[in-house]
């Protein structure tokens, strides 16, 4: 159910609450920072939207970061548009307003997929009287999704798929350590088996490639896949190097920098740059 929003000048931050299950980390990152230096020079210029809880407080619908960024900033309050939503409109406005941000982590994109879905599924079985027209409001729960999201359907359900995997393997796929294809694949495995993969991966200092970790939902399906069985398989890549020790020549590194910058601006320059590299990495291992 959604009514005529009602406009708050401001409601106070002690009264505002997360969302329930809320997929999107609110990070203190430079991000956070610029945006708190923002609120401190023009305070909050888009309002929040919130509903009313039974208590008579608030629940957050959009605006999370904007609630972190007050708080750093010493506001005691936060510009807040009140709606009234049911829980499935209050979800997808959630989503939606959400996915448009920078840096979204793959089990954070998963989760709000799922989030989603579920919430469009459960007003098409309110609406509709028979299965076959249940059905129907399924499948096009995926394409609204996909749609809204600019992704294909297919990307969806893999994403969607993510949400199977133990929290440590999700993380894991956040960090790059396991690209999404594989990762889709092992979310098949049971949770049993999932935990043996994570005491494997640290026995073996390795992570699972696609090859594997298709043997494994395989082997999975027809009862198969056991600590033997999995060992043989991931003790074939080949152990990462352990060694930390790495050596970069100034006289090699000095002509990318000007001769003013020191060792320390020289070494916070590159792990910036690699920062950077790492998170276009995350980007395209997720598509």
């Amino acid at each position: 159910m959604i009514c005529s929003p009602q406009r708050k000048n401001g409601l106070p931050l002690s009264q505002l609450h997360d969302f329930p299950n809320h997929p999107f980390k609110v990070r203190d990152d430079e991000k956070m920072e610029e945006t708190v230096e923002s609120v401190k020079a023009y305070g909050v210029l888009v309002p929040a939207i919130v509903r009313q809880r039974p208590d008579g407080e608030y629940e957050i619908v959009s605006g999370h970061r904007r609630k972190r960024a007050s708080e750093l900033a010493g506001l005691s309050e936060l510009p807040a548009i009140v709606r009234d939503l049911d829980d499935d409109a209050a979800t997808i406005i959630m989503v939606d307003s959400n996915l448009q941000r920078e840096n979204i982590l793959p089990s954070e994109r998963a989760a709000a997929y799922k989030m989603k879905l579920e919430a469009i599924k459960r007003q098409g079985e309110r609406r509709d009287l028979t299965s076959a027209q249940v059905g129907q409001k399924l499948k096009w729960a995926v394409e609204r999704v996909a749609e809204d999201a600019g992704e294909s359907r297919s990307q969806v359900q893999r994403y969607v798929r993510l949400t199977e995997l133990q929290p440590e393997l999700q993380e894991m796929v956040d960090t790059g350590k396991i690209a999404m294809t594989p990762a889709v694949e092992l979310s098949f495995l049971k949770p049993k088996e999932q935990e043996l993969l994570l005491e494997t991966i640290d026995s073996e200092q390795a992570t699972p490639s696609l090859s594997q970790a298709q043997r494994m939902k395989k082997l999975s399906q027809v009862g198969g896949l056991n600590e033997d069985t999995m060992l043989s398989i991931m003790s074939e890549q080949k152990k990462p190097e352990l060694s930390s020790n790495i050596t970069l020549s100034g006289d090699k590194l000095k002509k990318y920098f000007p001769k003013s910058y020191t060792p320390a601006q020289i070494e916070n320059t590159i792990f910036k740059l690699l920062d950077s590299w790492l998170l276009k990495r995350q980007r395209d291992q997720s598509r």
